[in-house]
């Protein structure tokens, strides 16, 4: 089967995602900045999850664009990711509602985490799937980030019973790692 079907499914889902989330932030109530201030948490904890969302859906589209077909457990390998993403409103909520509090932000670091095994094995399936000479078995490997971000993940979720806000920072940090899509794929694809 070719990739057009499931890139579209999960952009749509995706959306939803970012939209379930910005529908958490409501009208403050009041006319002066002041009003604002209750609702910074929320907002921090909003802009996090879009930016892990906006990185998820950039190096989906890399991924599936180094992707020529695709079977049935790639399809579901897809669905797991998927599924992990759509909690993420959820976490965002709850961290943004208690900003202080451990388990929210612990919580929050394993979502991240399981979001980030669900992507690694849907790219092991598309590997698998296409086989060891493929475009995408070529690009990727085993690079530092790779690495680190699962120990970033368990480092802030530790973090959150000491200090929830050094974990949110922890878990930024990550993305930061992450907020240039990988590059190796597009390498691969120019050098066909």
């Amino acid at each position: 089967m070719k990739t057009g079907r499931i890139e579209a499914f999960s952009d749509g889902v995706l959306a939803i995602v970012i939209t379930i989330m910005v529908l958490e932030l409501k009208v403050p109530h009041g006319g002066d900045l002041h009003a604002l201030r209750p609702m910074v948490p929320l907002f921090l904890s909003y802009v996090l999850s879009f930016v892990y969302v906006g990185i998820y859906w950039n190096n989906h589209h890399h991924l599936f664009h180094a992707t020529k077909e695709i079977g049935g457990g790639v399809m579901w390998a897809n669905l797991v990711l998927l599924f992990s993403l759509s909690l993420i409103p959820v976490a965002t909520a709850w961290v943004g509602d208690n900003p202080r509090a451990p388990w929210p932000a612990a919580l929050y670091g394993v979502l991240l985490l399981l979001c980030g095994l669900a992507w690694w094995v849907l790219e092991r399936s598309i590997i698998a799937y296409e086989g060891a000479r493929s475009d995408l078995a070529r690009a990727v490997g085993r690079r530092l980030k790779e690495k680190l971000s699962p120990l970033g993940y368990v480092v802030g979720i530790a973090l959150a019973f000491v200090r929830p806000w050094l974990a949110l920072l922890v878990y930024a940090g990550v993305a930061l790692a992450w907020i240039v899509p990988d590059r190796r794929i597009e390498l691969a694809l120019r050098a066909r």
